[in-house]
């Protein structure tokens, strides 16, 4: 579509004051509507976005993501409203994978998402609470570490409310004494396409006292044509104010949208970052860079992202911040073999020797291992863990991998099998499931599964079966752990789903992919045993 352009007058104001400047800055900060580092220079962000809050296992995908060449990650964080809290733990181990992987850190909250029009989301004075949680956790980050307050604030209800919550969280986090380079998303599900941002970008830059504020748009299926592109970006860089493309990506033409390489190239000329969406684990898997979190396996899109003519590998500079020494590259030693111990129907404690290393292990990652398959089932910073949701009756091996800050991977330690207790504990014909669509769309859906106990005894620890019959596939889940294979579907309780006493319920929400018809599953097993219908 063909958006009406406003001018925007270039900035008349003389900057923040100087007592509220950042002072020796090393790292980012904003000068003269660019971003750039300590010593002046442009620093021109060329990254992607990582689904952190959904994926919180993928530990390797920043280390994966700085092979390819990229400088900056922007990294998905839940304030709790939508989606599992981040801890302040986690947001720091965050913090020091980017560091270690020299990649600047820019952190979101996504609860946002949208907020104008979903009374039961989160909004931006919320998500400003949030980081101010974090305040300790980011103190003295401020070279390395970006702070995108909220994404994609205000849907299609009233966008002209995104100016004065904007301001309010902005001075909120200002008045807590932030002065990290704080981004600011647009309305209109970021993609400003009533020119809300364009119009009032100035208005809150203005209201930022230290002048330390980048603007970010998402491109998707606003903006249909290369002067468009070019000229809302233009409108930004002509009126001194910062800017960069903080979301966009899928294949050419989707949705409507222009070719990316179009987006990619006029942000290049303008000398202006991108940061594309995103690494891996999209619902809708066209949009995922790397297949299955594979960095050897690369889609379409993210071939053209990481290896095109505008691409990352083509124009990404790295941080001066991070100095000229290179990246640890020794892996730690692999750690010793695990013992099994406290084996029950559905857990075992795994315990082992710890792995060396020549800076420090920073963690350790339980594989199980089927042949030549490995599945992740444990993340730990001690040598010490106990494994949840396993099947009663069922031998697993399992194995361990120690990891370092910047990344690296140790060999696999020897491997141990452990036999589960058989089941004494839950009562046979005892349970009913419910099963509903609670949202549908073009090729997907949104589904929640209802089990409850209506045996006599506590259930602890689950195994569901049931089966699609018209080529439904699970895209993501919470609440379990799904093993589908055509269309047989095994679902392992999650640590917090997997007691269910009698007369309770516990509940498996999850997104899938769907043809034209979307039919119920009909029967669904518990732990082998057939249940009724909620």
């Amino acid at each position: 579509m063909l958006l009406g352009l406003l001018a925007l007058a270039p900035s008349a104001h003389a900057g923040p004051p100087a007592a509220l400047r950042q002072t020796a800055a090393t790292g980012l900060h904003i000068s003269d509507g660019r971003l750039v580092e300590g010593n002046g220079n442009d620093f021109v962000m060329r990254g992607v976005n990582h689904a952190h809050t959904w994926y919180p296992g993928q530990t390797q995908s920043l280390a994966d993501i700085k092979a390819l060449g990229a400088n900056s990650v922007r990294v998905v964080l839940s304030d709790g409203y939508r989606w599992s809290r981040n801890s302040p733990q986690d947001v720091a181990a965050v913090v020091a994978d980017c560091k270690a992987n020299r990649l600047i850190c820019v952190l979101e909250v996504h609860d946002t998402t949208g907020y104008g029009e979903d009374a039961a989301a989160g909004t931006l004075d919320h998500a400003a609470d949030y980081w101010i949680s974090l305040k300790d956790v980011l103190a003295g980050e401020e070279d390395y570490v970006v702070i995108n307050i909220g994404n994609e604030p205000w849907g299609n209800t009233d966008p002209a409310g995104w100016t004065a919550p904007t301001i309010a969280a902005l001075q909120k986090l200002r008045t807590a004494g932030f002065a990290h380079t704080i981004m600011v998303d647009a309305p209109n599900w970021g993609q400003d396409w009533q020119n809300v941002m364009k119009t009032n970008a100035q208005q809150v830059y203005d209201a930022d006292p230290t002048g330390n504020l980048i603007f970010s748009i998402h491109m998707y299926s606003v903006y249909d044509t290369a002067q468009e592109i070019t000229d809302y970006l233009k409108a930004f860089v002509d009126a001194e104010l910062p800017i960069l493309v903080g979301e966009f990506g899928g294949p050419a033409d989707q949705w409507g949208d222009p070719d990316e390489d179009t987006m990619m190239a006029t942000a290049e000329q303008l000398d202006l970052g991108y940061l594309a969406w995103s690494w891996s684990g999209n619902t809708d898997p066209v949009l995922d860079l790397a297949i299955g979190f594979d960095p050897a396996q690369l889609s379409s899109w993210g071939e053209r992202i990481f290896h095109g003519a505008n691409g990352i590998a083509q124009t990404s500079r790295e941080a001066t911040v991070f100095g000229s020494t290179a990246p640890d590259a020794q892996a730690p030693t692999a750690p010793g073999a695990p013992t099994a111990s406290g084996v029950s129907a559905t857990s075992a404690t795994l315990t082992w020797p710890a792995a060396t290393d020549n800076i420090g292990v920073t963690g350790y990652e339980v594989v199980r291992v089927a042949g030549a398959t490995e599945t992740t089932v444990a993340s730990t910073t001690t040598t010490r863990v106990t494994v949840e949701s396993l099947t009663p009756a069922t031998a697993y091996t399992f194995a361990v991998y120690a990891k370092d800050a910047a990344g690296n991977r140790s060999a696999r330690s020897a491997a141990v099998t452990v036999t589960t207790d058989k089941d004494t504990g839950t009562p046979g014909a005892g349970c009913s499931v419910g099963y509903r669509v609670v949202n549908a769309w073009p090729s997907g859906f949104q589904g929640e599964i209802t089990i409850r106990n209506t045996g006599t005894g506590a259930i602890n620890g689950w195994n569901l079966g049931f089966a699609f019959s018209a080529g439904q596939t699970i895209s993501n889940m919470w609440g379990g752990t799904p093993t589908q294979k055509g269309a047989d579907v095994t679902v392992a309780a999650a640590s917090y789903t997997a007691t269910i006493p009698v007369g309770g319920t516990a509940t498996v929400g999850f997104t899938g992919t769907s043809s034209t018809t979307n039919p119920a599953p009909t029967t669904f097993t518990l732990n082998g045993t057939a249940c009724t219908s909620l």
